[in-house]
């Protein structure tokens, strides 16, 4: 067996660049360790470069060395992660770690290739000078593109000086880069006009990092019991509340809904957008919305669960940038879907396909308010079965341990590396999909 660059295929290491890495809680930390678990379980060596300290609070430090039992070495590097206080302090840590990942990265023994993401998101940048210098293969997995984002939102101006830096940074990544994921299909299309080789890019969606989500029925939900929710038909968002995910048509619905006592809109979470909820709350003097933070992991299946239908809100112009993994929770805990934004996108093709919510799109306040009194006209039973098709669809095709192979089968095939002979933790993902497709 050849590798890309010549001669026989042996077992080598390969290198994880993430800034963040369980026990961090931030989800592109969790990915990556499930990815560096199940390629130690395949036989190969992984070596993850990541943050001695935590990603959302760096006041938790984390061991600066450190073996795991599956085998995986984890080397955490100082003064690279300041927390998010400022974006200052968030770019300084960003090329403090690219720069302490370069140092090391080219120094790591019997390197067969480097696997990188978008946290931060010039990283792969060092992924590559990485992989030209050892010369071996790189992998790309691509969480959100930017400079489209920032441009979407308005922070930098698509012809200006640091979009097209930044464009020509990406373009030198894909150039280089022996195999590319993208989250969807639409990414896929963007990262290919971007400059990646169709034969290069896998589309595979994420997977909950959370295994511990599971269906709590609603009569015996503690966390609607606390909250003293009732009968009332709760519409929830639960997440990050960002400019990327606008709420407005949802709150405006709510503001034409308050005079109906059946209905709660509760939005669980933090960001710069929860200003917006709060907003309205105060302006319309809104009783019928319930505004809470972010909530412990241990309680998480019980706050999803207390929905009866659960928002997922994507930007018009952010499909194929960012991913709506909200979607993924939802079906978790078998809940319907509330879906605002634009078709097609990834979760307008689940909805459409298995029937497991209802689509509206942003501005469309009428349609928000016809859809949601039509939700509460339904049976408990008649959304429960809604929410049961939901989980089944993900339990088929969208779980953590398929998804995850299915990923680790793309490592081994697309930059290329041999395996040891040992047994994967989780089974080859050989059968077509909706991952896929």
């Amino acid at each position: 067996m050849a590798t890309s660059h010549g001669g026989t295929r042996q077992a080598r290491t390969i290198l994880l660049l993430t800034q963040t890495f369980p026990p961090d809680p931030a989800a592109v930390g969790q990915h990556f360790g499930d990815v560096a678990r199940e390629l130690a379980h395949r036989g190969h060596g992984v070596v993850v470069l990541t943050s001695e300290r935590g990603y959302d609070d760096p006041a938790v430090r984390y061991r600066s060395r450190e073996v795991t039992e599956d085998g995986v070495v984890i080397r955490r590097l100082s003064l690279a992660s300041l927390g998010k206080a400022s974006m200052g302090k968030r770019i300084l840590a960003s090329a403090l770690f690219m720069l302490q990942c370069l140092w090391v990265g080219v120094r790591v023994p019997a390197l067969g290739g480097v696997l990188f993401s978008t946290a931060p998101p010039l990283v792969g940048v060092v992924g590559a000078l990485i992989g030209m210098l050892r010369r071996v293969p790189v992998g790309y997995w691509a969480m959100d593109l930017n400079p489209d984002q920032l441009i979407v939102l308005g922070k930098i101006r698509k012809q200006g000086i640091v979009a097209r830096v930044l464009e020509l940074l990406n373009r030198f990544v894909l150039a280089r880069a022996a195999l590319v994921v993208a989250l969807d299909p639409l990414m896929a299309d963007r990262l290919h006009h971007r400059g990646a080789h169709r034969g290069e890019i896998r589309v595979i969606p994420p997977w909950s990092p959370d295994k511990s989500l599971d269906h709590v029925p609603r009569h015996a939900n503690e966390f609607r019991l606390r909250h003293g929710f009732g009968e009332a038909l709760v519409v929830m968002y639960s997440g990050n509340h960002s400019p990327s995910n606008p709420l407005t048509t949802l709150l405006e619905a709510a503001v034409r809904l308050r005079a109906e006592p059946a209905l709660r809109f509760v939005f669980v979470g933090g960001g710069t957008g929860k200003r917006e909820v709060e907003q309205y709350v105060a302006d319309h003097s809104l009783t019928n919305v319930v505004s809470l933070s972010y909530q412990p992991r241990e309680s998480l299946s019980a706050s999803l669960a207390a929905a009866d239908v659960h928002v997922v809100s994507l930007g018009n112009r952010m499909a194929g940038i960012i991913h709506p993994s909200k979607v993924y929770g939802a079906m978790a805990v078998a809940r319907p879907i509330l879906y605002f934004g634009p078709s097609p996108s990834h979760v307008t093709q689940l909805i459409d396909e298995h029937d497991l919510g209802w689509s509206v799109p942003h501005g469309d306040v009428e349609g928000a308010v016809a859809t949601i009194r039509r939700i509460a006209a339904m049976s408990e039973h008649e959304r429960e079965n809604v929410g049961a098709r939901a989980r089944a669809v993900l339990q088929r095709h969208l779980a953590a341990p398929t998804l995850c192979a299915r990923f680790c089968d793309a490592i081994e095939e697309g930059l290329p590396l041999a395996r040891s002979g040992r047994e994967p933790a989780y089974p080859t993902a050989t059968a077509p999909s909706l991952a896929s497709s």
